[in-house]
């Protein structure tokens, strides 16, 4: 944590866990850089590294607001959400989360409002919805290596080489590749669940390679990134490339890889829920993340693709634009198929079985 943001203990937060039963998070604010005349409420679900400079430039625009931030894992911010929604209650100004499945869920229910602002023309048409949800990042899914740890000759550079490689050389590695936790993760489960509408015979194999190899899996891209960097795992699949990149900039040994028969496309959420206490503050900073100053301080600070599809020198694999094999996730109804109880319920019991089961 830099500069005078002030990161609340995570004894309170446990505290208030523990005396209201809702899962803990961890409060960051940002005082006015002037006298204070407002306060933006932003509940995300995303690594704070990556928010914090995008907050520093919108309080240059707006030096009398105080931000204050509450992150969650994209899971426990929809419910929590949710669940404020459902009671009639306030969570916050501004929602931003990985998982725009839930955010789309979440408006469907109504619980947003919806947005103006000339800024927000600026999302493509597959980053917006009914302008109550707002993609305003561009973010490759991508798979990442240990430099140290693997030669460029063994690196797979499609989802289907990826599954031959840890068939063909299980013993290698064997408890040595990670990926989401699909049943914990928000952003884990919807991007398998996209991957599975690519190629069905490609995933299944893909699943089952998975399996025999014992894959790792974890919460979130942080902690992976955390452990191929360490050596201890070789490959990540499918993670959050603006994280990935970040860790490159870090001078850290990972390569990444945008895989060359398909590659999903993120766009991150913004939302402002219904009943935001501050809305018109809200739909400011909904506007200034998709204006071109915002724009030009996420590419060059925080999530580093721009929403053109604008990437940073160092990626491996195809231009994920110009070559054709981009898959946006698009923000709109049919995510809501992704949050259908009955289907995610067949969908994690099908995963669970093909990759924590298996047998090597």
């Amino acid at each position: 944590m830099t500069g005078f943001a002030t990161r609340l203990g995570f004894a309170l937060a446990l505290m208030f866990a523990a005396i209201t039963g809702a899962p803990a998070q961890t409060m960051t604010r940002f005082p006015a850089i002037t006298t204070q005349v407002d306060t933006l409420s932003i509940h995300a679900a995303t690594d704070l590294y990556a928010l914090e400079p995008l907050i520093r430039d919108f309080q240059q625009l707006s030096p009398g607001t105080m931000v204050e931030i509450v992150e969650y894992v994209t899971n426990d911010l929809f419910s929590t959400a949710g669940g404020a929604c459902d009671d009639g209650g306030a969570l916050g100004d501004v929602f931003l989360s990985s998982s725009v499945d839930q955010l789309v869920k979440l408006a469907n229910d109504g619980c947003a409002q919806r947005i103006e602002g000339a800024d927000l023309a600026r999302a493509p048409r597959w980053a917006n919805w009914r302008d109550e949800v707002f993609g305003f990042t561009f973010e490759p899914i991508v798979m990442v290596y240990n430099r140290d740890g693997m030669s460029e000759a063994e690196v797979p550079r499609t989802h289907l080489e990826l599954a031959e490689l840890l068939r063909r050389d299980a013993d290698r590695y064997r408890g040595r590749v990670g990926t989401y936790d699909v049943r914990l993760s928000g952003i884990g489960y919807l991007l398998a669940f996209n991957d599975a509408r690519q190629t069905t015979t490609t995933y299944g194999r893909l699943l089952e390679s998975l399996g025999r190899a014992q894959v790792v899996v974890r919460c979130c891209t942080s902690q992976i990134l955390d452990e191929v960097a360490a050596g201890r795992l070789l490959i990540g699949y499918n993670l959050l490339g603006s994280y990935a990149y970040e860790r490159v900039r870090r001078g850290q040994p990972i390569g990444i890889v945008m895989p060359a028969d398909y590659t999903l496309v993120l766009s991150r959420g913004a939302m402002v829920p219904i009943r935001a206490p501050n809305p018109g503050l809200a739909t400011r900073f909904v506007n200034y993340l998709l204006s071109e100053r915002g724009q030009s301080v996420g590419r060059s600070q925080s999530f580093f693709f721009g929403l053109d599809g604008s990437a940073p020198a160092g990626i491996e694999g195809p231009d994920v634009v110009t070559s054709g094999i981009a898959r946006p996730i698009v923000v709109g109804p049919t995510l809501l198929a992704v949050q259908d109880a009955a289907r995610r319920k067949r969908f994690l019991e099908d995963w669970s079985q093909s990759v924590i089961q298996t047998a090597p």
